[in-house]
């Protein structure tokens, strides 16, 4: 797993926005990478969910967002929907090798588990959280100070 201060490995994925490039994605400012179990699943639909909700945030303190699990872009576009249109990308890591790159594979080699991670624009990890869990609002809170987000 790569770890703060350490390279972001870089990839490139099918995403519902079309093919999701790393370092493309960078040269437009910082990055939040979201892995997640699987689609339609009340815990990872609630990790999307944050996300979505606190997307102006985001962008406004210069990060895009991409979510990333193992399932296929059927059932990305399929669960966008359910969940009313998100303003991110979900990329199909079908054959788990972002997730094997990032350290977050389980050990089944089958699903990724949850994990965050803030990728800076010169491509290093600004901050990760290795096992993000979504009602933990703490964890929530260190995406938006690793954002550089002062809290009162």
């Amino acid at each position: 797993m790569p770890q703060k201060g350490e390279k972001a490995p870089p990839f490139s994925l099918p995403s519902t926005r079309g093919e999701f490039q790393l370092e493309e994605t960078l040269k437009e400012g910082r990055l939040i990478l979201v892995f997640y179990t699987e689609d339609n699943t009340p815990t990872c639909n609630q990790e999307l969910i944050s996300f979505k909700e606190e997307y102006r945030t985001l962008r406004e303190l210069g990060a895009q967002v991409v979510a990333i699990s193992a399932d296929s872009l059927e059932s990305h576009r399929e669960l966008e929907r359910r969940l009313g249109g998100l303003p991110f990308s979900l990329a199909a890591d079908i054959n788990l090798e972002v997730a094997q790159l990032y350290g977050v594979a389980d050990d089944a080699g089958r699903r990724s588990h949850r994990a965050v991670f803030v990728v800076d624009t010169d491509g290093t990890i600004a901050h990760h959280i290795p096992w993000y869990q979504p009602g933990n609002a703490s964890q929530f809170l260190e995406v938006f100070t690793a954002l550089g987000l002062e809290q009162e």
